[in-house]
């Protein structure tokens, strides 16, 4: 297995990817390899400053670097030797089996989108957050920021997606689906929940619990819920503004903790034809060690080839 990481994206590269590589190499499992994709003068250094060896990773030179604020159409294309471009062209040649990166979002969307491509039959690919409980798994949340205008069928899309990630993230072996609303009722809600709901009502493909609300979200009734990457990019920033917020305030609890994105590392673009993992932008070396650990469960666990299976 080889996992490949930008190492020139996110707000402390190239240091912290590095540093984070290091911590991944201490709990690989054999026959892993980590590839390092970006300026080789830079991660050398990095490696001499803290006396890593180089020999510990497969080191991928890329001259150039798509910064945070690039805008990402435009820099993907002007900038081909980068560390993001370099990147999924190996993805897609096959040379690495997943990609990862802290590094500029729109421009990891840009490179699922037009160099990896959905998967056949998916209208829109969905980017997940895990939402933590106090005794039950955490709750999936889909889309949470790459679609934020949806269509009834991209939800209903969404729901599958969801209980396909579910099922080998978080070994729920029948996950049950909830659609995000105002009310539980089948009636409430604006033009996309209501057109929505009858099409999850009469499904086969997963179990339909109903509408869930933003109330619901901590409770055990569903282990997904569904919404558009609207909402769910303002609901997951709210629960990183709890999670600060709790900091401010000195309060120690170990569930509170369990909302430190540094756990989760970084979540997977479900939906596209190769593992494509988006990390923090203020990812530190313990956020992209678990970033990488995370890519290697979505490589082991084939949920790529699952998705394709689910959709033909």
């Amino acid at each position: 297995m080889r996992i490949g990481i930008d190492i020139m994206g996110g707000d402390y590269a190239p240091e912290a990817i590095v540093l984070g590589a290091s911590l991944a190499v201490e709990v690989l499992p054999v026959n892993t390899q980590l590839v390092l994709i970006g300026n080789s003068n830079e991660i050398a250094s990095v490696c001499k400053k803290h006396s890593i060896s180089t020999s510990n990773f497969e080191i991928v030179h890329a001259s150039q670097q798509i910064g945070m604020g690039d805008f990402p159409a435009k820099a993907f294309s002007q900038k081909p030797d980068s560390s993001i471009v370099v990147g999924f062209k190996m993805l897609k040649e096959g040379k690495i089996d997943s990609f990862a990166s802290a590094g500029n979002t729109g421009a990891m969307l840009v490179g699922a989108m037009q160099v990896i491509k959905s998967v056949p039959g998916i209208i829109r690919p969905a980017i997940t957050a895990a939402i933590p409980r106090i005794e039950a798994k955490p709750v999936l949340l889909l889309d949470v920021g790459i679609n934020p205008d949806c269509r009834p069928d991209v939800l209903y899309q969404y729901a599958i997606l969801g209980k396909i990630y579910a099922q080998n993230i978080f070994n729920i072996e029948q996950p049950r689906i909830g659609l995000l609303n105002i009310g539980s009722e089948e009636e409430k809600g604006n033009l996309l929940t209501k057109s929505t709901f009858p099409l999850m009502k009469d499904s086969n493909d997963f179990i339909f619990y109903g509408n869930v609300e933003g109330n619901d979200i901590f409770s055990d009734k569903v282990d997904v819920i569904v919404c558009d990457g609207f909402v769910g990019n303002v609901m997951l920033k709210e629960a990183e503004a709890f999670y600060s917020l709790i900091l401010r305030r000195k309060i120690k609890d170990d569930f509170f903790e369990k909302f430190n994105f540094v756990h989760y590392g970084g979540t997977p673009v479900l939906g596209v034809n190769a593992p494509v993992i988006i990390g923090h932008g203020i990812s530190n070396d313990v956020a992209v060690k678990n970033m990488i650990l995370h890519s290697i469960n979505v490589v082991k666990t084939n949920i790529t080839g699952k998705i394709i299976e689910a959709f033909r």
